[in-house]
């Protein structure tokens, strides 16, 4: 999903099919209204974050419908910039923090994120 969400954000595609291909329901509009905010700003992103998910739990144990997902997020090399000009969009850094996701299996089988939650810089 991240690498989904970084790919749109080169151009801020907020309608990139990619993103509903690993996310749904509040997890896919969290990410879209996202990029349609900095498309309305004229921001993109360059770079990709830096990622080690791991499972924290399932849901139930023998056949699992849900997943808890944790990472610790490196979002150092993942930046904003104005797209007309190049300059960095903010002076937030980047960092490590903490991301947790709840992933689903649907109805068709396929597993896709539904929830997600990205903590502060310096929180892992």
């Amino acid at each position: 999903m991240w690498t989904a969400y970084a790919t749109a954000g080169t151009t801020a595609d907020w309608q990139s099919p990619e993103l509903a291909r690993y996310a749904t329901g509040g997890a896919l509009s969290t990410l879209t209204r996202g990029l349609f905010g900095y498309r309305e700003l004229g921001i993109v992103t360059r770079g990709q974050p830096v990622l080690n998910p791991t499972v924290s739990s399932v849901e139930p144990l023998g056949l699992p419908i849900k997943v808890i997902v944790s990472d610790c997020g490196d979002s150092t090399t993942w930046t904003k910039h104005y797209a007309d000009n190049g300059a960095l969009a903010d002076g937030e850094p980047g960092g490590k923090r903490h991301i947790n996701a709840v992933v689903e299996k649907q109805v068709d089988g396929s597993w896709k994120v539904s929830d997600f939650g990205v903590h502060e810089v310096g929180t892992c």
